[in-house]
Order: C-alpha cells, then sequence, then structure tokens
C-alpha cells in the first residue's frame, strides 16, 4: 500500500495505559470495531475491553473480533470468552483453525501473528501488545514489555484493508457496508506521512524482509534494532553486518528473559559474527522481556509492529508492519529507546567469548534447526 499523508502517530509503551486508550476509544465507537490479535484472553487487564466491547454492541455499533486459533488456545476462560462476546452481539471467528486435509484443510505450521484495532475507521492501534494480562498467565517470573502506535487520519483505511482482508480469509464474507463516514475518514489529523506493509504467506514477496532489508541498505547514520526474537536469514544478517563494517552505528536490543528457549539459543548464535562486525548489543534486564518490535534508521524511519526477526514471521506468519515518515515520531522513539539502554546491560565480545562449550553447542544446534521453530 502507498503511503499516506496527513496523519497523527502516538507511541504507547506502558502496557496497561496502552490498553486503557483502546478501551476508551471503543467506548466512543459510533459505528464499527474491529478488533484481531493473536492473542486474545479474558482476564482482570482486559476485563474493560469486553465491558466496552458489550456496551457497544447494546449501543447499536457492529462489533467484528478476529483471534488466532492457535496464539489464544492455551489461556484460561477461552471458551467463556468467545460465549460472551457471541451472546453480546459481537461476529467472533478463530483466525486459521487446525482443519484436517481436505476440502478446508489448513496447515498447521501457519499462524496469523498480527495486533490491530479500528474504531469507525477513524483510530487505530498496531504494535507488539496482545491482549492478554501483562504476565501472560506464566508461571515464572516474567512480565512483558511493549510498544503499540495510537494513529489517526488516512493511514487508519489501511489498517481496515489489512482486517477486511482477514475477515474474508476466514469467514467468506466480503463486508460491504455503506461508507457512512468516508470523507471524515480521509481528512487529516496530522502531519506524519505513514504506510502500513502486510505480509504472509499469501502475499508474492516477503514484505517485512524486503522492508527490513531496504531499509538497512539505505541507512546512513544509524539503525537501531528492538526485537525479542532475532534469527535473521543470510541477506539480513548481511545487510546489517555490511552496515556496521561501512561505519553505521547498528544497536539491537534483546532480552535476558527467555520464553521460548530454543529460539533464545539460536538468535544467540548469531550475537560472535554481530559483535565482531561490530554491532553494539545490549540485553534487557530479566525478570522483564522487551517484546516491542521496532526499528529506527537515521532520524526518519520508524518500522514499528508484530513482526519478529526469524524465518518464521518472514515466511510462515500473518504480520503487520508500519512504516512512519517523521523525524517528531523518530525522536520520540529514540527517547523510549533511551529508556530500554537503561534497563539494560551491554553484551561484550570478552564476555560473549566465555561461555561454555554447552551453551556453544545448544546455540550450535538451535540455529540448524531454527526453520522449524
Amino acid at each position: 500500500m502507498p503511503p499516506f499523508a496527513g496523519n497523527t502517530v502516538e507511541p504507547l509503551h506502558d502496557y496497561e495505559d496502552t490498553i486503557t486508550h483502546i478501551v476508551h476509544d471503543v467506548s466512543q465507537a459510533r459505528h464499527f470495531v474491529h478488533i484481531e490479535y493473536y492473542i486474545l484472553a479474558l482476564d482482570e487487564t482486559t476485563e474493560p475491553l469486553f465491558a466496552a466491547i458489550e456496551a457497544a454492541c447494546t449501543r447499536g455499533v457492529v462489533v467484528r473480533v478476529l483471534y488466532d486459533a492457535f496464539g489464544s488456545r492455551k489461556f484460561p476462560r477461552r471458551k467463556e470468552m468467545i460465549a460472551r462476546l457471541q451472546s453480546r452481539g459481537a461476529e467472533t471467528h478463530a483466525m486459521l483453525p487446525l482443519r484436517l486435509p481436505g476440502k478446508f484443510y489448513t496447515r498447521p505450521d501457519l499462524r496469523n501473528h498480527r495486533k490491530l484495532v479500528v474504531v469507525d475507521g477513524e483510530v487505530g492501534y498496531t504494535g507488539s501488545l496482545n491482549m492478554v494480562e501483562r504476565a501472560y498467565h506464566r508461571k515464572d517470573a516474567i512480565i512483558y514489555d511493549e510498544m503499540v502506535v495510537r494513529l489517526e487520519g488516512p493511514i487508519v483505511l489501511q489498517l481496515e484493508a489489512v482486517f477486511l482482508t482477514d475477515w474474508h480469509s476466514e469467514t467468506g464474507v466480503i463486508i460491504a457496508e455503506p461508507r457512512r463516514n468516508l470523507e471524515k475518514q480521509l481528512v487529516a489529523r496530522g502531519t506524519t506521512t505513514a504506510q502500513v506493509i502486510p505480509s504472509g504467506p499469501g502475499y508474492e514477496y516477503e514484505n517485512n524482509l524486503k522492508a527490513f532489508n531496504g531499509s538497512f541498505y539505505q541507512a546512513s547514520s544509524r539503525i537501531t534494532i528492538v526485537n525479542p526474537y532475532f534469527v535473521p536469514d543470510e541477506s539480513l544478517q548481511m545487510a546489517l553486518t555490511n552496515a556496521a563494517l561501512r561505519g553505521v552505528e547498528v544497536i539491537l536490543v534483546n532480552s535476558e528473559a527467555i520464553d521460548q528457549r530454543m529460539v533464545a539459543h539460536a538468535q544467540r548464535s548469531y550475537y560472535q559474527e554481530m559483535l565482531d562486525a561490530g554491532v553494539k548489543i545490549y540485553l534487557y534486564k530479566a525478570p522483564t522481556l522487551l517484546h516491542s518490535k521496532y526499528i529506527l534508521i537515521d532520524d526518519d524511519l520508524l518500522l514499528v509492529g508484530s513482526s519478529n526477526m526469524d524465518i518464521r514471521s518472514f515466511e510462515l506468519n500473518q504480520e503487520l508492519m508500519l512504516a512512519v515518515y517523521d523525524t517528531k515520531v523518530v525522536s520520540q522513539l529514540e527517547t523510549i529507546t533511551s529508556s530500554y539502554l537503561k534497563r539494560s546491560r551491554r553484551l561484550t565480545k570478552k564476555e560473549w567469548a566465555q561461555r561454555s562449550i554447552g551453551q556453544r553447542f545448544l546455540d550450535s544446534v538451535a540455529r540448524l534447526t531454527s526453520s522449524l521453530q
């Protein structure tokens, strides 16, 4: 989709505050609410959203909800959540449910990893946050930090286009409601230019991978990557090491905390090559896992959304990234990144060289099997 001008992009990085913003906008809906999450769960943190959905349905607002069948399956109260949504009149569908081979066969390795909300086509949200309490109902001490952007302006129409496409893919229904407020949707709400970059196996090209690589090769001074899962393919690894070797400052922020052990070992197998090229690696201190997913290029480009930097996200997952062309927004993210770095420690070549033979072996095995993870 092309860049759209005239938008407002507001970064949100406080977990509970982000949900509060979403609940407020859903509470103001007049026509429709579209919600799509990889993980959607009913718990104490998300209860205000479900209450806002119920109130919206009572007002006559059309509410449509998509959730990934695999991503949401393990969380408590799932059946209660679905029954509650449907009983209030919200149209609710699982994305990519497992179906055995036949006419409606669904490959079990495909997932819809997107996170988005659209309210009346005027306000939108996308980013890394799943709609679940901050600890994801884990039994260990890990909690998650996230990054979401709140959008106003014509760019919200692109978010809506992604949702409508996914809705049609899951239901076979083309939503053709009258555009009661199209002129209002096209009114400029700010000065930021942005474009939505959807990706997934249904697209001819690996849009997220190509967007990442293209931006790395064009960077002239600085690349900052904040991502929890960094398992690059050869092209991405080459783009980053080349950037560092030609003098671009490359910063990679990962986490000490591990919630997916094999993925963690696989990503750490790339640290040596990154360090040798001059990449600065920072580890966000446990027990918080930095789940934010964004890239800053120089002082004028932000890529933010749902995509991890691994083969699964490039080839198998339905993902959604937003490109933002605005020095002011990038400056806001730089401030947030600075706060992340204060809560991180820098990984040195000396420290990395001292890891045990067992750790090196596990890293190598995980790297060899990374395409299956």
